[in-house]
């Protein structure tokens, strides 16, 4: 049956999900099969198992389109984006279809659950930390994704409340130190960008200083990201700025921890971003059993 529809998963083009699950098998298995000799093609069940309780199920989707691919069939027990729940072994979906092209499926298919159920969980935790705080902003990730497996990833965020921020270069225009240092001021970086990307992006600045950022939002910068900033000079900088440019967002980042969330939280900071979402961040432990046939 089709993976359950979790808002996000209308997001996802169907020829996005073909083309990532045929790439994924052929890169599993790029010829032949031996061990698909020792299975053969009678039909099989197998069940999805959790392993990792009070974990967030995310990418569905994509573990679906990988057993379609390969002529198999998915019923899911759990919906995408459900928190599934504190047992320590939960049966999340059921598998069938022809045993050597279940097994085909089997290590594209979890990778991505396991990776993207985690990545979910996080940014749920995290949501969680921010509204105990009484934030309204948001909690994003960041372009520091696995090659390859962005979609995925960015997508996970979603699932589990977060924001992607930008999706990639061609997305919103940020402006960091490297940009700055070869266009030779933070004002001729924006000036140039904005010749470029006109009315329909946003420009963000990364600034290391407040005087940085003054400048940068003096030159038309609608964001400006305080980059690697103490808790404490971040909040008074914030203030300042919102207080001059009232209509500026102000991103923090850099030093973000899951540990630390709660102290970079003010009124006047709208986004804080964490690179520990897509990196060093845990898996979900998943795994596919097939069933015994029943004795004769």
């Amino acid at each position: 049956m089709p993976p359950p529809k979790h808002p996000m998963a209308h997001s996802i083009p169907g020829h996005a999900l073909t083309r990532l699950a045929r790439e994924w098998l052929a890169e599993d298995t790029p010829n032949f099969d031996p061990a698909g000799v020792c299975v053969g093609s009678q039909e099989v069940e197998a069940r999805l198992l959790c392993k990792t309780p009070h974990s967030i199920l995310a990418g569905s989707p994509f573990f679906t389109a990988v057993f379609t691919e390969v002529g198999c069939t998915v019923d899911w027990i759990h919906q995408e984006g459900a928190d599934i729940g504190p047992d320590a072994v939960t049966l999340t979906a059921v598998v069938r279809g022809p045993a050597r092209c279940l097994l085909l499926g089997e290590r594209p298919a979890l990778n991505c659950l396991a990776r993207a159920s985690g990545i979910a969980t996080r940014c749920s935790q995290l949501r969680v930390t921010a509204k105990a705080a009484g934030w309204q902003g948001e909690v994003a990730g960041t372009r520091k994704t696995t090659p390859g497996f962005r979609l995925v990833e960015k997508y996970a965020m979603l699932v589990g409340g977060a924001s992607m921020h930008r999706q990639d270069l061609s997305g919103m225009v940020m402006l960091k130190d490297n940009h700055v240092w070869a266009s030779g001021s933070i004002t001729e970086a924006v000036k140039a960008a904005r010749s470029v990307c006109g009315f329909s992006s946003k420009i963000e600045v990364e600034c290391r200083s407040a005087d940085e950022a003054r400048e940068a939002a003096a030159a038309g910068a609608d964001i400006i990201m305080l980059d690697n900033f103490q808790p404490e000079e971040l909040h008074v900088a914030a203030r300042t700025l919102k207080q001059e440019f009232p209509a500026l967002l102000i991103e923090a980042s850099g030093g973000v921890s899951p540990e630390n969330l709660s102290t970079y939280l003010s009124p006047h900071v709208d986004v804080v971003s964490l690179g520990c979402i897509t990196q060093g961040c845990p898996v979900v432990d998943f795994s596919l059993k097939v069933q015994k046939p029943a004795a004769s």
